[in-house]
Formats: structure tokens, C-alpha cells, sequence
């Protein structure tokens, strides 16, 4: 029994492969990129043309192709890692936005609130919301017979140029 492989078993047809030249490797990389699927008249004539076995032109395709598919699904999930990066930071924005929006909502409610529970007679002062259920520009609020809109307590309340209401 051997257990180490003779000269002769070493260097056997089947590993002895040459390794493409340049010009060959070259040649085939023009082709690949003009035509991604190797045709079988396409084959002989590289075949011919590189002196190398169809098989190997075959092979050689085989492989190229394999690391082409897998270099573009490597740029595919690159570019919608991006988007996902792109998208959840949008998310956690958007997120924000909504939170300080309830915030100022919330705030604005307040003084709408504290507007029509001061003391003062009932006709003085009196806010409508005009049949709608959400605050919008058909709340009014009556203030020593001024008429103010929502977006003018909002303006007065944010430190804009609003309205005095005092």
C-alpha cells in the first residue's frame, strides 16, 4: 500500500492543466460580455480561434457566468441594504415628526381649552367648531366680540405674529 502519491500520479494528464493566457482570458471576457449564453457555433469557433478544447471554452463560460450572477446579486443586495438604510431612517423621522406634531396638537388643544373655561359671561366669550368633528380652520372662538380662527390661536400660541388675546 502507498500512501504517498509517486511522480508519475503527481503530475497525472487530468491535473496538469495550463492555465489561460492573457490574450485568451481577454478573448473570453469580450465574448462573455457581448453575450452572456454560449451558443454551440459560438463555442467551436472560440474553440478554433483560442486552439483550446470546445469543453474547456464550455467550462470556462460555466464558471464565468456563476461568478457574474453572483457578483450581480451581491450588488443587488448592496443596493437594497441602501434602501432599507434609506427607507427605516425616513421611517424614524417621519416617526419623530408625528410625535412632535401630537405634541403641538395637544398643546394647541390646551389653549383652546383654557380659552373657553376662563370666567367671563357665557355671551362674551364661546368657541364653534362649525359641525366638524376635528379641529380644523371651522373652529372660531369669540373673544370680547373678536372672532378668532384656529389658525390664529395656533400662530399666537407658537410665539408667530399673532392675534393678543390678553
Amino acid at each position: 500500500m502507498d500512501f504517498f502519491p509517486s511522480e508519475n500520479q503527481k503530475h497525472s494528464p487530468k491535473h496538469n492543466k495550463k492555465r489561460l493566457t492573457q490574450d485568451q482570458v481577454s478573448l473570453l471576457e469580450t465574448s462573455f460580455n457581448s453575450h452572456k449564453k454560449l451558443e454551440p457555433e459560438r463555442k467551436l469557433q472560440l474553440a478554433r480561434e483560442l486552439g483550446l478544447p470546445p469543453r474547456r471554452i464550455a467550462v470556462w463560460y460555466q464558471n464565468k457566468r456563476a461568478r457574474w450572477k453572483a457578483q450581480s446579486l451581491e450588488l443587488d443586495y448592496n443596493r437594497l441594504q441602501q434602501r432599507l438604510d434609506t427607507t427605516l431612517a425616513e421611517k424614524k423621522r417621519l416617526e419623530k415628526d408625528i410625535e412632535r406634531l401630537r405634541e403641538e396638537l395637544k398643546k394647541a388643544q390646551e389653549v383652546v381649552l383654557a380659552l373657553n373655561n376662563q370666567t367671563r359671561p357665557p355671551q362674551v366669550s364661546s368657541c364653534d367648531e362649525g359641525g366638524s368633528s376635528s379641529l380644523h380652520h371651522d373652529v372660531t372662538c369669540l373673544e370680547n366680540d373678536k372672532v378668532w380662527q384656529l389658525d390664529e390661536l395656533y400662530a399666537y400660541y407658537m410665539g408667530a405674529d399673532g392675534p393678543n388675546l390678553y
